[in-house]
């Protein structure tokens, strides 16, 4: 008999969407746009304690508009995290600038500030900042924020994983001149696909509703006078999203239980769990070990372990000056020799996560793990 599957983050409804969706299908207003965006869009904006949000198709739809909203050009360079999806940072490409990737600090794992005022000094025409808060651990958000004041550049953060964390008290996702969050089904929260771009600009937010319906003129006819999308929330995807904001913070502690019991459970192996500063909650979405450098076990060892009883693991994000759609990108550092990104990369792994873990799939995932190590 095939043993249980254990994900490493899969959706976790809670009842309440139904309710919204059901009202979506009643009232036939199945298009997009309509009262479930309208509501979710103030239920995110309340949470992370910004003025204004734009409901879209997902998270690198709200990306690509960000970098727009920053004037990004032909030519123009982003200061951009190494150490993420590639989703962060492939909207520059989409309208035609060029990447320069920012190494990580060992505290968070997040994009170095001292490394992000090299790139600064290398390259004072930067038009904009890309930073994330990578699996769902906040950056050293006050640092990057105040190099980029300094230099007058606009700050998109890429709370795509970070939704219900915070950093000093305030929510992550408000800290850039552009906030991103995604609700892909391994978030944590979902609306199956969808983001959303949050800012205190009600002009922005408007010029990114504009842009995602096509970017039509108010005009009897269809008058377009700018290149547009179709990026916009549907109504009934928004009430998944409704009824998912319902159960945040259980999701986050629930998430965090998990990262604490890693911790408890591998105390005396040579592994160390994805950290975060002592100023910062995360929302712990993914718990992630980085092996310590020497071990013989390697994060691919672990991953097979795991496979082989049918229980998901990854490893981490490959750097993006590493991959070859990026060959030839600069890549800042203040280390000689090995980056902190690709250190991480090669000796990290993420952990299964998910919310529906009970206590047994715990102890059978930690067993298998410790195993490893024996």
């Amino acid at each position: 008999m095939e043993k249980k599957r254990i994900y490493l983050s899969s959706p976790a409804m809670n009842g309440a969407e139904q309710a919204f969706i059901r009202e979506a299908f009643e009232t036939n207003w199945v298009a997009p746009l309509g009262k479930n965006v309208d509501e979710f869009e103030k239920a995110v904006a309340g949470y992370v304690g910004v003025r204004h949000t734009a409901a879209l198709t997902a998270g690198t739809a709200a990306l690509h508009l960000a970098v727009k909203l920053a004037g990004v050009g032909r030519g123009d360079i982003v200061l951009c995290t190494d150490l993420t999806f590639a989703a962060t940072v492939n909207p520059v490409s989409y309208e035609g600038g060029i990447q320069v990737f920012v190494d990580s600090e060992e505290e968070t794992w997040n994009m170095d500030p001292e490394a992000l005022e090299k790139a600064f000094e290398a390259y004072p025409s930067a038009k904009a900042v890309i930073a994330a808060n990578l699996y769902g651990t906040p950056a050293k958000l006050a640092d990057i924020r105040a190099a980029c004041d300094r230099h007058g550049v606009p700050l998109i953060e890429d709370a795509a994983e970070s939704l219900g964390a915070k950093y000093r008290g305030k929510q992550t996702g408000s800290f850039g001149d552009w906030g991103i969050f995604s609700f892909n089904g391994n978030k944590i929260i979902t609306t199956s696909g969808g983001g959303m771009i949050v800012s205190d600009s009600g002009e922005d937010i408007s010029k990114c509703r504009f842009w995602a319906t096509q970017a039509r003129e108010p005009a009897r006819h269809y008058e377009h006078r700018e290149i547009g999308y179709n990026y916009r929330m549907s109504n009934i995807v928004a009430g998944i999203g409704r009824g998912q904001m319902t159960a945040l913070d259980d999701h986050v502690a629930c998430k965090k239980r998990i990262w604490h019991a890693y911790e408890e459970a591998f105390a005396d192996l040579p592994v160390a769990m994805n950290p975060h500063l002592p100023d910062s909650e995360p929302n712990y979405w993914l718990s992630c070990i980085l092996i310590d450098e020497g071990c013989p076990v390697s994060p691919l060892d672990v991953i097979e372990a795991l496979e082989k009883e049918n229980i998901e693991a990854r490893p981490i994000w490959k750097p993006m000056h590493l991959q070859p759609v990026y060959h030839g990108r600069d890549f800042i550092s203040i280390r000689d020799g090995q980056s902190v990104s690709e250190r991480i990369f090669a000796r990290g792994l993420c952990l299964p996560s998910d919310i529906s873990n009970t206590d047994a799939d715990m102890e059978r995932i930690i067993g298998i793990v410790r195993g490893c190590f024996r």
